[in-house]
């Protein structure tokens, strides 16, 4: 494969006249908003269009309101050129995270701004009770923005349709096999919902404005309740035939080993390392419901049940990342979620130094394991990421020159 790169980042280039409309207003809409404002020449410079065709999509995105005049950016001789950026006020996408025991609802800008956020606890995650939530909490949000809704999106955790691990156990959603659930949310809401796995959206969230913002191949190791894992591959999220790509919480690592809270099998990832099963440690010793603010404090004073879970995941992280390296060979490897940025933090530090795998090189550009940025409302962000995801970013294209081979 070949890729334009921009220093050490690739980016995706512009189709021609006889290319693709649509790709090209992505391609500009991607360059500006990874780097702030730009003038015509130099957009045309990064993208390898033409300075007409440039133009032309320039002002037919001021035009929507998506683009906007930053000024002039007064360098050497001439008239300086004007400078264009992305327009916040461009309209706004809303995202809701459905997780075993809470919803978050976020509101983005068009330059990914966030704009509001509601969170509320769930008793109750059936199918009616959860529609009832998610319209009274989309209205509540929605009715405070005063801009265009461009999207809605949703996630909620996989896997989906798989008999015998869908809406089965404490870390799923009980009574959703066999719901619509885009269609039953839409409804609710009034506006086309696009649902997709809480893991996916999360790194499709931290490839917008987060660790994953200039890397194009990434994975991300999810903390929901349970464990996901997210893949961006040239940039755009990888799914799997059934979108059911990277279900790492079901991945046996203990042959024989505890029993699943969710699919019922033994040994699984996520009945050593999710957020579920620390809850659950935590419970056992006499710390009941903790929330986020109760796992920050917990983590500051040491507390031993705490620092046992930690070490317990990282022990078992630490291979599951080399095996992801060796198939998938990413740039690296994030891990984020619904866990205190320290928490995972002292999981990263904990699972040094990582097996040999094909990422066992000398010169990289990045660790071959970060901590996310987006932090508790990744997934969330994630969603209301999912409908910008198709107006401003490009796939990776073939370019003829400045180029790196694979």
């Amino acid at each position: 494969m070949t890729i334009h790169t921009i220093g050490a980042h690739p980016v995706a280039i512009g189709k021609n006249p006889e290319r693709s409309r649509d790709h090209n207003r992505r391609v500009v809409l991607d360059i500006v908003r990874r780097h702030g404002s730009l003038g015509r020449a130099h957009i045309a410079k990064l993208t390898q269009l033409t300075p007409q065709a440039v133009a032309n999509i320039v002002d037919e995105l001021m035009g929507e309101g998506l683009l906007m005049e930053t000024g002039r950016l007064r360098s050497g001789r001439g008239q300086p050129p004007i400078q264009f950026a992305v327009n916040p006020e461009g309209g706004v996408t809303i995202g809701v995270e459905i997780a075993a025991d809470h919803m978050v609802t976020v509101a983005l800008d068009f330059a990914g701004r966030l704009r509001g956020q509601r969170i509320t606890p769930l008793k109750d995650t059936t199918p009616g009770s959860i529609i009832s939530a998610f319209s009274r909490e989309f209205s509540g949000l929605a009715g405070s923005l005063g801009s265009k809704l461009l999207g809605v999106g949703a996630v909620m955790p996989g896997p989906f349709e798989i008999d015998g691990m869908t809406s089965v156990g404490p870390t799923t959603l009980s009574g959703w096999a066999g719901v619509d659930a885009a269609e039953a949310l839409s409804q609710a809401c009034g506006h086309a919902v696009v649902v997709e796995n809480d893991a996916t959206a999360a790194a499709v969230g931290e490839r917008l404005f987060g660790s994953g913002l200039s890397i194009s191949n990434f994975c991300m190791i999810y903390f929901g309740v349970g464990l996901g894992l997210g893949i961006i591959q040239d940039g755009a999220p990888y799914r799997g035939a059934f979108g059911n790509a990277g279900e790492i919480g079901h991945v046996t690592v203990v042959p024989k080993g505890r029993l699943c809270p969710s699919c019922g099998q033994c040994g699984c990832l996520e009945a050593y390392a999710s957020v579920y099963v620390l809850k659950q440690q935590l419970a056992a010793v006499g710390i009941a419901d903790s929330e986020f603010s109760d796992l920050e404090r917990l983590h500051a004073e040491g507390h031993p049940t705490l620092m046992a879970w930690i070490e317990d995941a990282a022990t078992y992280f630490g291979p599951m990342v080399a095996m992801l390296e060796n198939i998938l060979d990413p740039q690296t490897v994030i891990l984020g979620g619904a866990l205190p940025d320290a928490i995972i933090d002292e999981i990263v530090v904990r699972m040094g130094p990582l097996p040999t795998s094909v990422a066992s090189r000398r010169q990289r550009e990045l660790p071959r394991v970060i901590r996310g940025k987006t932090g508790q409302l990744t997934a969330a962000l994630g969603a209301a990421a999912i409908p910008l995801f198709d107006i401003v970013t490009p796939k990776l294209e073939i370019s003829p020159g400045n180029t790196i081979s694979a």
